[in-house]
């Protein structure tokens, strides 16, 4: 069973399949999972603690991510494996059902929880996934995953990322995305960034959800979109997976990372949704 702290976070591991999982808990609580691909639970950490107050709140490094090594660092990563590794931390802690929230490719693990371990949780929520299949224009889409992949991979990384950033329609100010994605960044971060171009993005883009089992899913499951998020990607990607479900999108203040530009805003939010307030 958990026994939280709310003074401390000290860190934990539990040995999966192929991988040893880093995660993390605050607080007391019902189980809420905050889920990311590729942000680790250190992105998570400013929500995790202000949800902490009411909540027992998990965060975790997903497979091959910061402080979660894998045996093979040649391994795929997918949400159905991301979802088994999330299925086995939620059991290891016996604290279910729990509340998951995904963000990014870490809403792509979240629906694929739903979909293989229902059970488990009583509500999932999907927060812009990026699942370019559920588009009309998913091959012109993947395509350009391919080549954003393949440039990385050769080197050019401002490339890549500029790729990356005109696919997700995502526009940056002038210099931005060369401060952000320069050489002067530690090795930790080049190395999880190398792993999630070269052995993440193409799988979590190109996942095809089970629509009919997300359907008849036990758990509730909200598909969240931020309200800046006007025309990119992620929202398209979720107006699609909301209107194939047959529900209404929930929208939350601020863009696709509204969690960590301002987690007081996102924590009411959120807090709203659960059902909390």
């Amino acid at each position: 069973m958990i026994s939280p702290t709310t003074d401390t976070v000290p860190a934990h591991a539990l040995s999966v399949p192929g991988a040893r999982l880093h995660y993390e808990l605050r607080g007391a609580g019902p189980l809420v999972a905050l889920v990311g691909s590729p942000m680790d639970a250190a992105s998570f950490a400013p929500l995790a603690t202000l949800l902490a107050t009411g909540h027992t709140v998990l965060t975790t490094d997903p497979r091959g991510i910061n402080r979660s090594p894998v045996t093979d660092p040649d391994s795929e990563s997918t949400p159905e494996l991301r979802a088994d590794d999330l299925s086995l931390l939620l059991a290891h802690l016996d604290a279910g059902p729990a509340a998951v929230l995904g963000s990014s490719g870490g809403a792509a693990t979240v629906l694929a929880l739903a979909q293989a371990h229902p059970e488990q949780v009583h509500t999932v929520i999907a927060h812009e996934p990026p699942l370019a299949q559920l588009l009309p224009d998913r091959q012109a889409l993947l395509s350009a995953t391919d080549d954003m992949i393949a440039t990385y991979l050769r080197g050019d990384i401002i490339a890549a990322w500029r790729k990356f950033m005109r696919t997700a329609n995502i526009e940056l100010p002038a210099g931005m995305l060369e401060m952000m994605f320069g050489p002067d960044r530690d090795a930790r971060q080049l190395a999880d960034e190398r792993r999630w171009f070269a052995r993440e993005l193409r799988a979590t883009n190109g996942w095809q959800p089970d629509l009919a089992a997300l359907r008849t899913a036990s758990p509730r499951i909200i598909v969240g979109i931020g309200t800046d998020s006007a025309g990119q990607l992620c929202d398209r990607a979720s107006r699609a997976l909301a209107a194939e479900l047959g529900v209404e999108p929930t929208m939350f203040s601020g863009g696709h990372t509204a969690f960590t530009e301002n987690p007081e805003r996102f924590a009411a939010e959120l807090r709203a949704v659960l059902g909390d307030d």
